[in-house]
């Protein structure tokens, strides 16, 4: 194709990409091929918490590209050991398994729960390995992250699924109790369902939560994949309902760009023995080394503070668009927010918003009656106020479009 110098056919086909070639990004814009800018609300998916390549970033990467990239995860590495200390003292938990990817983490965490159930069997003598989530819920790509989540259609797509993973309602107690047998072993949630829709479990639910699997004597695991590493106001998502899970898994954020992602577990729940959990470039000293750089900017004085004022602002300036155009309201916590449409005319703001020109703006709809907003965890007050300013000129031009 003409827009880029290469054969984009070599890539294989598994989504709809628009005709442009992302050459660079800075802080919260992107520039294409064509040197057109970009305002970025999408961030990779959460995963720039600081933005394009922010400048701890650069460095972390040109320091430790040039001491040590890759010993193998048989050995220990100093960036590895300091981030996981760093997270374990900012956290409830105890130990660190370091991954590529959320999936990844997720799976680990099926794994040490399962371990978990056969070395706690249940009454009868038996392996408990059965593990709740949610309904609308997103825990990776994998065939076992695919059969933990309830993304609609994906019980269909691999079949069969794995067993052993069952569907409660969000913010529906009742529903997770009717599901509890003598073969459970955990419930897992996310703290926000951010492919979901952008939907928060209440305070009160993750509290009785907490309560429900402590009297059965099961696992609480919270993905915190995308709401992790500050993106709703405080470090960790649940940490806004002052609860203590038993395992928490992490992604996108802690690289702020690179493939990076734990999995962290209290002590008495660390039952991995030599070979039941690994992988070769587990706490890889170039990754963990970017992912310090990143927890530490994040623990800077202030700034949680600042991402819990900017998506405060975010939200009262998402209300206020909702009363100019009778839209449906927003929802969110932290900068993790969405704006319900009221109908299905996401995909076309989506497209309209990128489109529009000298400059662009970067949206996602993950369900057609909605937008998605993840900017960086350091956006200014002007960037919110300039996305704010073109989408409602993109919807005054939708509104017009659609009237004909």
């Amino acid at each position: 194709m003409e827009f880029s110098q290469y054969p984009v056919n070599a890539l294989l086909y598994i989504t709809n990409r628009p005709e442009l070639v992302f050459t660079e990004g800075d802080g919260m814009w992107l520039t294409d091929h064509n040197g057109k800018r970009y305002l970025d609300y999408l961030q990779g998916w959460a995963v720039n918490c600081l933005g394009h390549s922010p400048q701890c970033i650069q460095d972390a990467l040109a320091t430790q590209s040039k001491k040590l990239i890759n010993p193998s995860p048989a050995f220990y590495n100093e960036p590895a050991i300091a981030l996981a200390a760093l997270l374990t003292e900012n956290s409830c938990f105890d130990r660190v398994f370091f991954a590529n990817s959320g999936a990844e983490a997720n799976e680990s965490a099926f794994k040490l729960a399962r371990k978990w159930g056969k070395l706690n069997k249940n009454a009868a003598g038996e392996n408990r390995y059965e593990i709740i989530t949610f309904d609308h819920s997103f825990h990776g790509r994998t065939i076992a992250a695919m059969s933990a989540s309830g993304k609609a259609g994906w019980d269909t797509i691999y079949a069969p699924q794995v067993s052993g993973f069952h569907k409660a309602n969000l913010n529906d107690l009742a529903s997770v109790k009717k599901l509890i047998t003598d073969k459970t072993v955990a419930v897992m949630l996310e703290p926000v369902q951010g492919e979901g829709g952008v939907i928060p479990a209440s305070r009160e639910f993750m509290q009785g939560l907490r309560a429900l699997t402590k009297e059965h004597g099961i696992l609480l695991i919270v993905d915190e994949v995308q709401t992790g590493m500050g993106r709703c106001g405080e470090l960790f998502g649940y940490q806004l309902s002052g609860i203590t899970p038993d395992i928490m898994t992490l992604g996108k954020g802690i690289g702020g760009g690179v493939p990076l992602a734990a999995m962290l577990c209290r002590e008495e729940i660390a039952c991995f023995e030599p070979g039941d959990q690994g992988g070769t470039y587990n706490g890889n000293p170039l990754m963990t080394a970017v992912g310090l750089a990143v927890a530490k900017a994040l623990l800077a004085p202030g700034f949680l503070q600042s991402v819990k004022d900017k998506g405060e602002y975010l939200s009262k300036a998402l209300l206020k668009l909702t009363e100019q155009h009778g839209l449906a309201g927003e929802r969110g916590d932290g900068l993790l927010r969405a704006l319900k449409l009221g109908s299905d005319i996401g995909p076309q703001i989506v497209d309209k918003a990128r489109d529009m020109g000298p400059v662009g703006l970067l949206l996602n709809s993950p369900r057609p009656d909605l937008l998605r907003f993840m900017p960086a965890l350091n956006v200014t007050i002007e960037e919110i106020d300039q996305m704010i300013s073109m989408l409602s000129d993109v919807l005054s031009q939708l509104r017009t479009e659609l009237k004909r």
